[in-house]
């Protein structure tokens, strides 16, 4: 099982000064899951080399046994210091994407064409599609064979609208994943704030929150051990 993660290069949290980037747990907890059931991960990103940490991500609050298992790691560190590019790598060397979260995609991997035509070349092999959190958002521009909105019709969630107001960004982030989905004939699902909550709709596996990143992880091996029997 070859799994592509793809990362962030955004650490801009809009106008307000502040950093973001990827988060942590959403990178930390699908790693070991894939990792732990013998996966070979390879790490991407739009730019390449050290994709930026969300630092909040990394406070006490946000730690959990597997980030401070992948801090500690120094295959892990490494890995993380010397992402791919994007633009350099094919579905076909893949069986699988998955995408952590963290506020930095919905600047730069929602409008990255590079990404968009990645996961549509992935639908377009039959091969499976996951992203938690704000992930989801990078399906904002993706579209089908025939053109339609990729969540159309599809079963999906995100971050949701309440959540992104409890962290006080609603006015901040330059779109709502709830809001976007909907608009685009998807029908948005979620469970309570911060728990754990993950849709699958054929190919397409999305998780809500950070606490949806390792069942998603999991969701997602599930589907490749059943697509090989």
């Amino acid at each position: 099982m070859k799994v592509l993660m793809v990362l962030t290069s955004h650490d801009q949290l809009g106008n307000t000064g502040r950093k973001t980037g990827f988060w942590l747990e959403e990178l930390a907890a699908p790693y070991y899951t894939f990792k732990d059931a013998g996966a070979e991960i390879v790490l991407a990103s739009p730019k390449g080399g050290q994709p930026p940490l969300d630092p909040k991500s990394n406070e006490p609050a946000f730690q959990t046994e597997l980030t401070r298992r992948f801090e500690a790691d120094a295959d892990a560190q490494a890995q993380l210091a010397s992402t791919v590019r994007l633009d350099s790598v094919s579905q076909a060397d893949f069986d699988t994407v998955f995408y952590p979260g963290g506020h930095g995609p919905l600047w730069d991997l929602a409008e990255d064409k590079h990404s968009i035509a990645l996961i549509q070349s992935f639908f377009a092999a039959a091969k499976p599609v996951a992203l938690v959190c704000h992930a989801p958002g990078v399906l904002r521009h993706v579209r089908t064979a025939d053109g339609r909105p990729l969540v159309e019709g599809k079963k999906v969630t995100g971050f949701t609208n309440s959540e992104e107001a409890a962290v006080g960004l609603t006015d901040v982030v330059p779109f709502l994943i709830e809001d976007d989905f909907t608009a685009k004939g998807g029908i948005f699902l979620k469970g309570e704030d911060w728990a754990p909550y993950v849709v699958s709709d054929g190919l397409l596996i999305t998780g809500q929150n950070p606490a949806s990143s390792a069942p998603a992880a999991e969701a997602l091996i599930a589907q490749l051990s059943n697509s090989t029997k």
